[in-house]
């Protein structure tokens, strides 16, 4: 069908008689409820992609696990294929209080531009109305993780209708309780693994890179996070009476989560970069193609200096980090009280590299703990052990999962590779995406290399308010799962 150019310029044609619909199926889509919490509201969205894909010609099954929201299978066969690809992406997302949001969350807009540039709410085109690449799409969900399922089943349509051929058996998992830690997945994987034979992996969910680069990762870091509370008087008490006198929680956990990290960054507790594998040299060479945007980066996110001596951003993402997502104790601002609380919490997310267990890491952040004079409780304390113990602090562990990465020279990921370079002119590649993925589960049961391949833009707020898509990088995602499933575009 010629040259890669006329192919391209078939499936910009394509989005443009068509990118109306295509936008009205995704406001449909994001409409529906998505929290992991609610197996009723995960039933409606798998039933909602059951339909989707139905249309499209692929097999799709619902499975369903007791106590779990769905998961979705799809298969496409295409006669004498060369090769087969599974595709996973997630339905669900976090949880959106409206209150923090400019508008619904799950009511979706349509701005002319972001809102920090004063875009404006506008209406859905029209058949035949121009489509400005710029326009946002603000809903819960738009980018983390429902932009990818309507842009698999785009180009799909781009192919079929314009005799473009399929030359991939491609196999689809959709998966709904990602964003509460895939507690079902293996579960699904053990339970349906022969339905998932392939040769790649191909996770749909992340960003494009900070410069908008098109951006292929090989790997994610793992997930484990822990709930900590300090406790004080069995009662709020009166500051002024109590104060200097009865000992607050709040400061008693302030000190004690100043001491698991120095303000430069590195992480000072025992062994916490202990087993991290290094890179190999097809990684070390994969820095050449991260661009220098730091600087903007920073001037973006107005901050004056970045941890670990600024270092760059891809070197910090190969280390295991420490964070510290959530504190309360006691009210602020205007709802501010002179009390001394009776307890403090925090919650802490630690991201994982290649080589470090999560077990063994909550098991290191416990140790210093001790170490601070802390004693460690599992549940709620009565009188006698708030008597028994000056440091009290309550530890509920979420141990995750590990961090796995995909050696980069492997032929079935070198595949995709050259699919994305063949739609992009660069392409930044990233040993391993900061952001945590349950790819550990897929690697310990079905043994395939995966690769992700994020479409969405990087500024897209995902898991806070005013979460968006820019319409230029869901016609990028069309675009690259045309160029995945056909070899035509060379």
């Amino acid at each position: 069908m010629g040259n890669s150019k006329s192919i391209i310029q078939v499936l910009n044609n394509h989005i443009n008689r068509n990118g109306h619909n295509l936008l009205r199926e995704f406001s449909d889509f994001l409409a529906l409820p998505n929290h992991a919490s609610s197996i009723e509201d995960t039933r409606k969205n798998a039933a909602y992609i059951k339909d989707m894909f139905e249309k499209r010609g692929v097999n799709v099954e619902i499975a369903e696990l007791p106590g779990a929201s769905p998961c979705v299978f799809g298969e496409y066969r295409t006669p004498s294929a060369e090769r087969t690809m599974l595709l996973y992406a997630h339905y669900d997302g976090q949880p959106a209080n409206p209150s923090d949001w400019h508008s619904d969350p799950r009511h979706p807009v349509l701005r002319t531009d972001t809102i920090e540039n004063g875009g404006e709410i506008r209406s859905f085109p029209s058949p035949g109305e121009p489509i400005d690449q710029d326009w946002r799409i603000y809903a819960r969900s738009a980018s983390d993780d429902k932009a990818p399922f309507i842009a698999i089943a785009a180009a799909l349509d781009a192919l079929r209708e314009n005799n473009v051929p399929i030359t991939s058996n491609l196999k689809f998992i959709f998966e709904g309780e990602e964003e509460i830690g895939s507690p079902h997945l293996a579960e699904y994987l053990q339970k349906y693994k022969d339905k998932l034979h392939a040769d790649v992996l191909a996770i749909c969910d992340g960003p494009v890179h900070q410069s908008g680069r098109a951006q292929l990762f090989f790997g994610a870091r793992g997930y484990a996070g822990l709930d900590i509370t300090v406790y004080g008087p069995n009662r709020h008490l009166h500051s002024g009476h109590y104060g200097n006198w009865a000992p607050n929680p709040s400061l008693l956990l302030v000190h004690l989560l100043a001491s698991m990290k120095e303000p430069g960054g590195r992480v000072l507790v025992d062994g916490f970069y202990d087993g991290a594998d290094t890179l190999n040299d097809d990684e070390k060479k994969s820095f050449s193609t991260y661009p220098d945007n730091d600087e903007k980066l920073k001037k973006e996110l107005g901050i004056a200096q970045t941890e670990g001596d600024d270092e760059n951003l891809i070197e910090r993402l190969l280390l295991p980090s420490l964070n510290i997502r959530g504190l309360d104790g006691g009210e602020t601002g205007r709802q501010a009280q002179n009390v001394i609380p009776s307890s403090s919490s925090a919650s802490i997310d630690v991201r994982l590299v290649k080589g470090i267990n999560p077990g063994a890491m909550l098991d290191r952040i416990e140790t210093h703990i001790r170490r601070q004079g802390f004693y460690i409780i599992r549940d709620e304390p009565d009188n006698e052990t708030r008597m028994k113990y000056p440091r009290l602090v309550k530890v509920v562990r979420h141990v995750g999962y590990a961090a796995v990465r995909t050696p980069m020279d492997i032929p079935a990921a070198q595949y995709i590779r050259h699919a994305v370079e063949r739609i992009a002119e660069e392409v930044v590649l990233l040993p391993t995406l900061g952001a945590s993925l349950p790819l550990h589960d897929f690697d310990e049961l079905l043994h395939i290399p995966i690769v992700g391949i994020p479409i969405a833009n990087h500024d897209n707020n995902q898991h806070g308010p005013d979460e968006n898509l820019r319409i230029g990088n869901m016609w990028y995602g069309v675009t690259l799962f045309a160029s995945m499933f056909s070899n035509v575009i060379k």
